[in-house]
């Protein structure tokens, strides 16, 4: 067995540590409450408008490309479990602070985009649920802030229970939606798709789908940045990666197939709630407002994880010398970076109130993309470095590259076929991360000389 340079080795006596306590099942867990998510539920309509019955082919196709990219993490994952994610990888595959200092800010920018966005979509959701019309939206998604913050806070544990049970409420929403319509299954031909004039299109459309749905997958980064916080990480972050990605897949492509069974798919892809209507129509006793109660779950899981990631990353950045050293600070008793979570809700909160926030998500999603590439590119590197200790889960050298070459082409769709304002705002984004660096200054700690975490 081999043991990953990070493991065994702790850091300097007297400073708090974050506490190693996920197991592998919450790992699991973790990873696929990052990717199933309250975007799902409309996701279905939007790929059934572009590939027909196909769509469980695009589910299925996408899950294949960005498996790719999460052999990559998961392999990463198990040389080096410890917050920091990317911008650590980067640090120690390249050694360019600044390559270091701009992902690990995106990766920040990213997350705190989320939260914020899904601090409004919560507090409509419960206004509509408990019929609190009459109350601010700008009230409940600061309240929601707030309660988001404390847990995270409060520990590891806590912050992985609630995921736990979120989780848990996403996969079941979508298992109902699969259990009253699979009555149905078989009604329809599962291989077709619009009718487009010309040559045989069929794959093309399959393949435009699977871009669509790819973003159905990515959850690496959030695994990766709690690694430093899990059990035996060598074996769990590999394996928690791997079986959420499988479990995801085989929930999508089953509602897939429900979906454009009990619906027509060009009734699916004009429907304002796809899922709520294929629920409807399969059973109309079921009240809609269980949706909405599942997808308030669904909606705070995916800020929870996001919140936790943003703080690890600052937390790891911190202690990269990236970033000012306060930030690295970990609470005593509660052993989480409680100088990073104040940080992050002392920047969301007038984010989340400024409203809407669209062409930074849209731009952040093409950064997203930028870094998986970078980590792709890290692991060739940090393989073919002679003396480089390898981990206890190991991928051949050409899973990193044709992840490499997915996440190149995906930026390259999505900047050729949609309007220049994702890119635009992308760029500008690295332009002020770019100044920022150059205010700071910051001298990074070459990585040989970082502390290690506590096996």
């Amino acid at each position: 067995m081999t043991v990953s340079p990070d493991e065994g080795r702790s850091v300097p006596s007297g400073e708090p540590k974050l506490e190693r306590s996920i197991g592998p099942w919450q790992m699991a867990l973790y990873g696929l409450g990052s990717m199933l998510g309250a975007g799902i539920y409309g996701l279905i309509g939007k790929a059934a408008g572009q590939v027909g019955n196909a769509v469980w082919l695009a589910f299925l196709v996408a899950f294949v490309a960005a498996l790719l990219t999460g052999l990559s993490y998961a392999s990463l994952g198990s040389r080096y479990p410890r917050a920091g994610g990317a911008a650590y990888i980067a640090h120690r595959a390249f050694s360019w602070p600044l390559l270091s200092f701009t992902v690990g800010l995106a990766l920040v920018c990213s997350g705190l985009t989320s939260v914020a966005t899904q601090s409004r979509v919560f507090a409509a959701n419960l206004a509509t649920l408990l019929g609190w019309e009459s109350l601010p939206l700008s009230v409940l998604a600061l309240g929601f802030l707030l309660v988001l913050a404390a847990i995270v806070f409060r520990g590891i544990k806590e912050s992985m229970w609630v995921n736990v049970v979120c989780t848990l409420v996403e996969a079941t929403g979508l298992i109902i939606v699969i259990a009253v319509g699979v009555s149905y299954w078989g009604s329809v031909d599962y291989m077709e798709t619009p009718q487009v004039p010309g040559a045989d299109t069929q794959w093309l459309l399959v393949l435009q789908g699977a871009i669509l749905t790819f973003f159905a997958f990515i959850g690496y980064e959030d695994t990766l940045n709690v690694a430093e916080e899990v059990k035996d990480p060598g074996r769990n972050v590999p394996l928690g990666i791997i079986l959420a990605m499988t479990a995801a897949a085989i929930i999508y492509v089953a509602v897939a197939i429900t979906a454009v069974s009990v619906v027509p798919w060009p009734e699916l892809a004009e429907a304002p709630g796809p899922i709520t209507e294929v629920v409807h129509r399969a059973a109309p006793l079921l009240p809609p407002i269980l949706f909405t109660a599942i997808t308030l779950f669904a909606v705070a899981n995916t800020a929870l994880v996001n919140y936790v990631t943003a703080s690890r990353l600052l937390f790891g950045m911190a202690r990269q010398g990236l970033l000012p050293r306060a930030l690295s600070k970990v609470h005593l008793e509660r052993r989480t970076p409680h100088v990073a979570i104040l940080t992050l809700l002392i920047i969301v909160v007038p984010l989340a109130l400024a409203g809407t926030i669209s062409d930074l998500a849209a731009a952040t999603v093409l950064l997203l993309l930028t870094i998986f590439a970078v980590a792709n590119a890290a692991l060739i590197v940090l393989k073919r470095r002679p003396g480089e200790p390898k981990g206890r889960f190991e991928v051949p050298t050409i899973v990193p590259v044709l992840g490499l070459i997915t996440c190149f082409v995906l930026v390259a769709v999505r900047v050729t076929t949609g309007d220049l304002k994702a890119p635009a705002v992308a760029g500008a984004l690295l332009i002020g991360i770019v100044a920022l660096y150059a205010i700071l200054r910051p001298e990074a700690v070459p990585a040989e000389e970082m502390p290690e975490p506590e096996a």
